[in-house]
């Protein structure tokens, strides 16, 4: 069911993309908005995460820098039955993670050097069983061309603002409805931002019922969500950006409020009550 709606949500970003071409361009908006669309999805499935990876300063460690780290990676990877991913470490003191690549066989965890402080092994194990259910199901690859999608739907809200200040002089047809111009480039950032969280939060509870069974304990995750949810209210993330913060296992922003109900992740309250019932049960489904 989660397969069938992210490939529902995706279609409607890709459509509602190339709508926008056509609200300020007209039929040549919309031949124009569908190749962007078509080589955005190509881009970001062969090089959306090394552009990640570099944004937020990662580097590739060895198995001598991070023992601990490698053999968890290591054992999951082998319960799950996926290759090995590359491993990096981002220099950040906000406790976080978060994995990305186009597939399996092609696959990074990224952890920063604050949750290796503060997180035990079996907390750790928990974090790591989450990425690695990311990787297992390929929601990185899913979640990344969301973000590409509606980073441009944005990008394009803007232009059509633009277009509308100083367009003119072009037959109705080519240019399209002002007045829908103008609703638009209110809705469109909204709706690719609704588009993008909606994905993003059925992935998560996915990712974090993995996570419990790849660990063999859901109270492993439920305890390091505690420390990272507050730990990311108290210690800012360096160069974090709103189009990649649904990457990470818990939101590198905090906030309350409607900053809440428009994150793109689960409440933390929410999550670990999951986790925690599944404790209860003691029963650890695989995801």
């Amino acid at each position: 069911m989660n397969n069938m709606k992210t490939v529902f949500l995706l279609t409607v970003l890709t459509l509602f993309f190339i709508w926008i071409g056509g609200m300020f361009g007209g039929r040549n908006g919309m031949t124009i908005a569908l190749i962007l669309a078509l080589g955005m999805n190509v881009f970001s499935y062969w090089f959306s995460d090394k552009i990640v990876l570099r944004m937020y300063g990662a580097r590739e460690v060895s198995e001598a820098e991070v023992p601990q780290l490698y053999y968890i990676i290591s054992a999951l990877a082998q319960k799950a039955r996926i290759p090995m991913p590359k491993v990096y470490v981002i220099d950040e003191d906000q406790p976080n993670a978060f994995a990305t690549g186009r597939n399996p066989g092609h696959a990074a965890v990224a952890v920063t050097t604050g949750i290796l402080r503060v997180c035990t092994r079996e907390e750790l194990s928990g974090v790591i069983g989450h990425e690695l259910s990311h990787i297992l199901h390929r929601d990185i690859l899913i979640s990344t061309i969301v973000a590409t999608l509606a980073g441009a739907i944005s990008y394009l809200a803007q232009m059509a603002q633009w277009a509308a200040i100083f367009g003119g002089g072009r037959d109705d047809d080519d240019r399209g409805n002002p007045i829908a111009a103008l609703a638009m480039m209110i809705v469109a950032p909204i709706a690719a931002m609704l588009i993008q969280m909606a994905i993003s939060r059925s992935r998560e509870y996915d990712a974090d019922e993995g996570g419990a069974w790849l660990s063999g304990n859901p109270m492993f995750l439920a305890g390091a969500l505690r420390k990272l949810e507050t730990a990311s209210a108290q210690i800012p993330m360096r160069d974090a950006s709103p189009s990649t913060a649904h990457l990470f296992i818990v939101n590198p922003f905090s906030g309350g409020g409607l900053l809440k109900l428009f994150s793109t992740h689960p409440p933390i309250e929410e999550r670990i009550a999951r986790l925690q019932g599944m404790a209860r049960s003691r029963v650890v489904s695989r995801g």
